[in-house]
C-alpha cells in the first residue's frame, strides 16, 4: 500500500479505496451475507488503512469503489448500499463513489448527497441488461488492446457498449473506466487506452477535477 501510494503521488494519479468482503480464498468475488454492523465496520477499517498511508504521503483519498461481490451486490441492494455509504460518510463524506450507471448504489449515493462517478469496464464483456458476463463464461474477459480501445472510445463518446449478444447497451455518461489488475495484460491495456484516448481527444484525468 505504501509503495502504491508513493507511485500514485509521483505520477499524479488520484488514490481511492477498494474495500471488499472478507472472502480471502475467492479474492472478494464470492457473495457473503454479513450483518449490517459487520459490513459497516469492514468498510471503515479498509478505508482507514489506505487513508493512513495516503496521509503519510500528504495525499487525500479521492474516491471509493466497492470490490468484486460487494460491488455487484450493491448494484441491486439498496439496504446494503445505504449501510456501505453510511460507513463512507462517517470516515470521509467528500469521497466520490464509483458505481455502474443506473445502478441501485448510484441512485442511493446521489440521494445521500455524494458525488457519483459512472463507471464502465474496459476489459469485461456486457450482457444485454448491462450487467457483466460472468467470469466463468467464454469471452467474459477482453484482452485484445485494439478491441478494448474501440469499446472504450464508444463508451465515452456515445454512451453505449456492444453486448455479448450483439446489441447495444445504453450506459449514458461515463466518467471513469476500469481495467482489472488481474487481467493478464492489464499494463498493456492501460497504456494503449491512455495513448488512444488522447488521440481521440478524450481527456484522461482524475474524476475529482471535473465532478
Amino acid at each position: 500500500m505504501a509503495l502504491t501510494v508513493e507511485l500514485a503521488k509521483r505520477f499524479g494519479v488520484a488514490v481511492g479505496a477498494h474495500p471488499g468482503l472478507p472472502d480471502l480464498r475467492g479474492f472478494g468475488r464470492g457473495e457473503m451475507r454479513l450483518k449490517p454492523e459487520e459490513t459497516r465496520n469492514d468498510i471503515m477499517y479498509q478505508i482507514g488503512a489506505l487513508q493512513a498511508f495516503a496521509s503519510a504521503s500528504r495525499l487525500r483519498l479521492q474516491h471509493i469503489k466497492p470490490h468484486g461481490a460487494l460491488y455487484n451486490m450493491a448494484t441491486r441492494d439498496a439496504r446494503l448500499s445505504e449501510t456501505m455509504l453510511d460507513a463512507v460518510r462517517c470516515v470521509e463524506p467528500e469521497l466520490i463513489i464509483f458505481a455502474p450507471p443506473r445502478s441501485t448504489i448510484a441512485k442511493v449515493a446521489s440521494k445521500m448527497g455524494f458525488r457519483v462517478a459512472m463507471e464502465a469496464f474496459a476489459d469485461r464483456a456486457y450482457n444485454a441488461d448491462g450487467t457483466l458476463v460472468s467470469r466463468d463464461k467464454p469471452k467474459a474477459v477482453i484482452k485484445n488492446p485494439k478491441l478494448v480501445v474501440k469499446r472504450v472510445v464508444k463508451m465515452v463518446k456515445e454512451g453505449t457498449v456492444l453486448a455479448i449478444n450483439g446489441g447495444n447497451v445504453d450506459l449514458g455518461q461515463v466518467h471513469t473506466i476500469c481495467v482489472h489488475s488481474d487481467t493478464p495484460n492489464a499494463p498493456e491495456l492501460a497504456k494503449a487506452l491512455k495513448s488512444k484516448l488522447l488521440v481521440a481527444k478524450i481527456d484522461v484525468k482524475p474524476v475529482g477535477s471535473f465532478l
